[in-house]
């Protein structure tokens, strides 16, 4: 990345961070604590020196399936709902744990797309993160799995967290987004199947041949891939 768009970066004051499963557990589908921790440990620190930061995290139906020692995510809407009950449970225990060890109190909101979409509780969600930002909480965001269904999806159902993350990004005004990944960045090839494929540095306009090299979609346990990361990034520059 060039020194230009560094010093830019340098310049964002209240921040979104997104965070999928795949970076949260291990292959098995346990969780990371490690990773989660030094996770903990950077977000507090950005707190600690006056940003305003906001969490969105997947995870619940992951960590319901580690916590079930399930290997293969369900197909079957109301398994789906449960695994993300028990999992978001033992997520935001898990998170309020890491974070309180530096000091760094965690609040949970969820949502779906019936919340965004409506005026009134869209208002309502704006006024809560202002609150929870002004007293330095930082706000832990997820979609709530237990009643969005892919039955409503038109209406209820965002996908998956790179879009929520985009969406929260536009309603808070947020300075910048950061998508974190299992992959190093943006490559014109799939890396887990193409180790000769070239890593782009920089992408400053999303053309066909940019969505072209986003073939492919997620791990097993999440449900976003390359392409819904790209879809969330023109989401954000077009707002």
């Amino acid at each position: 990345m060039s020194l230009q768009y560094r010093n830019e970066l340098k310049k964002a004051h209240r921040i979104v961070i997104k965070v999928g499963t795949s970076t949260l557990t291990h292959s098995t589908g346990r969780m990371n604590l490690a990773r989660m921790d030094r996770l903990a440990m950077v977000i507090s620190e950005l707190i600690n020196r006056g940003n305003e930061i906001i969490l969105v995290s997947s995870g619940a139906i992951g960590v319901g399936m580690g916590k079930l020692n399930l290997t293969e995510r369900p197909n079957v809407m109301g398994a789906k709902q449960a695994l993300a009950a028990v999992g978001q449970c033992e997520l935001m225990n898990i998170y309020s744990r890491l974070f309180s060890a530096y000091n760094q109190t965690v609040a949970q909101i969820l949502l779906t797309r019936n919340d965004v979409d409506n005026e009134v509780k869209r208002q309502n969600i704006d006024n809560t993160f202002e609150h929870l930002l002004k007293r330095h909480i930082l706000p832990i965001v997820n979609e709530n799995d237990t009643v969005s269904t892919d039955e409503i999806k038109s209406l209820d159902h965002f996908g998956d967290n790179d879009t929520l993350s985009a969406v929260v990004a536009r309603m808070v005004y947020a300075d910048l987004l950061i998508i974190l990944s299992d992959i190093d960045g943006f490559y014109d090839a799939n890396p887990r199947e193409c180790p000769e494929c070239k890593l782009i540095d920089t992408v400053t306009e999303i053309k066909d041949e940019i969505r072209h090299f986003a073939h492919g979609n997620g791990t097993k346990r999440g449900t976003g891939g390359m392409i819904t990361k790209l879809d969330a990034a023109e989401m954000v520059t077009k707002a």
